[in-house]
């Protein structure tokens, strides 16, 4: 029964305090996709992407001819010719290997990059974002768009519209 009781009034405890705070959903997906300023950052990063994954798409073509060469002609080479081959097919793969993970790897140039283009944007919603909720009194800020599971959001708690406005986004 004291048990029983303990509980009733921890639940009646948490509701009460959970309805004084205030609080706000935005989507911060939705807030960047409006931004014409993240759209041209994410196109050009896009475009890099593009154009290193075509470079190592070309040296993994030139790495495969070369394979199948020294497969056609295995047969024929000495056992230094094999080893030298084999050294070079070796070398060869290990450059790609050294170049994607340079390019794509974590902190790579890929990552770099996306952190001078898009980091300043991101960073200039955080701030619109803490600047509304300080002027607004929220307690706390829900972002709905990645990694928080929200069943059901009210609409008119969503205040991405708002962050657009405060920044000047149409």
């Amino acid at each position: 029964m004291k048990k029983i009781l303990i509980a009733a009034c921890s639940i009646l405890f948490i509701s009460f305090s959970a309805g004084a705070q205030k609080y706000a959903i935005i989507d911060t997906r939705y807030i960047l996709d409006k931004m014409p300023e993240y759209k041209t950052a994410q196109k050009q990063l896009d475009d890099i992407a593009a154009d290193w994954q075509k470079d190592i798409d070309t040296k993994q073509t030139e790495l495969d001819n070369m394979y199948k060469s020294y497969e056609a002609e295995q047969v024929m080479l000495s056992d230094e010719l094999k080893k030298k081959r084999e050294d070079q097919l070796f070398n060869k793969e290990k450059e790609l290997r050294d170049l994607q993970r340079k390019r794509f790897g974590f902190e790579g140039d890929l990552f770099k990059k996306r952190q001078e283009l898009i980091k300043p944007i991101q960073d200039k919603v955080y701030n619109a974002v803490q600047k509304m909720a300080v002027t607004r009194g929220y307690d706390f800020v829900l972002d709905k768009s990645e990694g928080i599971t929200i069943i059901f959001a009210d609409p008119k708690l969503d205040k991405s519209e708002d962050v657009l406005k405060d920044l000047g986004v149409k």
